[in-house]
Formats: structure tokens, C-alpha cells, sequence
């Protein structure tokens, strides 16, 4: 106790010296867990912790957005009879015809039925002896206008003497009984050949010089037969003329509006 009492004073010094230390010591880490704790803060201002949101329902969106791209069409010019109502019209049967297309009475509606050549054709008919040898030549020009100069017509010619319609150039093997006549013709300069048949007969010579047309048209019950370039026809509130015929279509020419319609012609 003496010594307590003689040396309190150094006692209580070095507590509080060691108390001093002690802070000293500490105060480090009491400035790090300060500073810890004013980071967290500010990372707790700066940097909040934000719950993800839930994934957005875009199923309307994306129908609409299908529509759009896709928009429902309304058919008001074929099907639609409330603004674009249906003609019918009175066949000469008497039978009601529905017009949907327009074409229903108008020059497509005809159907060729038949096309036929129409030749020039030349045949050998007599032989004349009595003063040199002449050749009856049988001339048929089926396409020839007009009509008159259609019948069969002949001329007798000699080798190399000149008709209006050919020349006789060459004659092979006997002249009384040839066995082929070469002539040539004065319109085009081709060459045509009569040719002996081994029976004796001779076959002719044949040019496709035009076509003749049988068209029907069904909607009247109209029918024309051997129509050529030029004919007339009337039909579907129309008159038209045949412009054309070859050997698998014929072109009509309409007289209101020069419109021409191919027909096309399916053997």
C-alpha cells in the first residue's frame, strides 16, 4: 500500500499512457471502418440495388403487329355483287347468260372448229401430138378473189412457152408420156413439179396459198362456215372482220373499236 500511495501518480500516468497506446493502436482501424462505412453509403446512393423487372407481355403488340402486316383484304370488284352487281343477259334461247368476266359475248367467246387450205393446184391433163407436143395444164385456185376466179380453169403449153400463170422450163423423159413436167411459176418464181405415179397417172402439184375458217359462237347458237380474209361476221352486239387465218389461228378486227382478238385453233 505504501508503494501505491508513494507512486499513485506514476500508476495512473502509465494507465492513461497505455490508454493513449491503446488508441493509438486502434485508431487505424476505427478510421478504416469509418471509411468502409461512408463507401457502403455512397455505393448505397450512387449504386442502388435495383430488382430486375418482370418480362414484358407483348402478345396484343405482336398480334396488332401482325395484322398490320398482313391486313385482311376485301374484294369489292370481282366477288363483291353489292357495288359491282352481275349482268345476265337473254340468249336467243331464251336462257338467262351470267356475264362475270366480260368476255362472255365478246370475240373470245368464239371457237374456231375447223381450218381448211386452200391451194393453188395444177395438174396435168391431155397431151397433144398432132403439131408438137403441148400440155393441158388443169389450174385450181381454191384462195383466188372473187369467187368467179375459183372454177378450174386450163391452158395448153409447149415447152418453154410462157402463160400467164407458168412455164413449162423442163419435161423429163418421154415428152408424149413425161415422166415429171418442171415449171416455173410467174407469180413467186417457184418451182413446181407434175410427177408420174407408177400407175400411170400424174400427181399434182399442190401450194397452200391461204385458209378458210368454220367459227361458232355459242352464246347465240350462231355458226359460220368457210369464212375468208375479209368475211364479215356479227355476233355478241358487234360486227368484226377476219383480218387473218393461218394454219392454227384466226384474228378478228371489231368495227367499234379496231380491237383485234386472236383465236386460236386446237386440232
Amino acid at each position: 500500500m505504501d508503494f501505491i500511495k508513494k507512486h499513485y501518480e506514476k500508476i495512473i500516468l502509465s494507465v492513461v499512457l497505455l490508454g493513449v497506446v491503446g488508441a493509438l493502436v486502434a485508431l487505424p482501424f476505427v478510421i478504416q471502418k469509418d471509411e468502409q462505412e461512408m463507401q457502403d453509403m455512397k455505393d448505397s446512393v450512387t449504386k442502388p440495388h435495383i430488382k430486375p423487372l418482370d418480362p414484358l407481355d407483348l402478345t396484343a403488340q405482336s398480334g396488332l403487329l401482325q395484322r398490320v402486316q398482313a391486313p385482311y383484304v376485301l374484294d369489292f370488284s370481282t366477288s363483291n355483287k353489292l357495288f359491282n352487281p352481275v349482268m345476265w343477259k337473254k340468249t336467243l334461247s331464251g336462257d338467262l347468260l351470267k356475264i362475270t368476266t366480260g368476255h362472255e359475248i365478246d370475240a373470245e367467246a368464239a371457237v374456231v372448229t375447223n381450218i381448211t387450205p386452200l391451194y393453188l393446184i395444177l395438174s396435168l391433163g391431155n397431151i397433144e401430138t398432132n403439131v408438137g407436143v403441148r400440155y393441158e395444164i388443169h389450174i385450181d385456185r381454191e384462195a383466188a378473189p372473187p369467187r368467179s376466179n375459183q372454177r378450174k380453169t386450163s391452158r395448153f403449153a409447149s415447152l418453154n412457152e410462157k402463160k400467164d400463170l407458168f412455164t413449162i422450163t423442163q419435161v423429163k423423159g418421154d415428152p408424149t408420156a413425161p415422166d415429171e413436167l418442171v415449171l416455173k411459176l410467174s407469180d413467186s418464181g417457184e418451182t413446181a413439179v407434175i410427177t408420174k405415179n407408177p400407175d400411170g397417172t400424174y400427181k399434182p402439184f399442190e401450194r397452200a396459198d391461204a385458209y378458210s375458217a368454220d367459227l361458232r359462237f355459242d352464246p347465240e347458237n350462231k355458226t359460220f362456215k368457210n369464212r375468208r380474209v375479209g368475211s364479215a361476221l356479227s355476233f355478241g352486239d358487234d360486227d368484226y372482220i377476219i383480218v387473218a387465218i393461218n394454219d392454227n389461228e384466226v384474228i378478228l378486227s371489231a368495227q367499234s373499236n379496231q380491237k383485234k382478238t386472236i383465236l386460236h385453233y386446237t386440232r
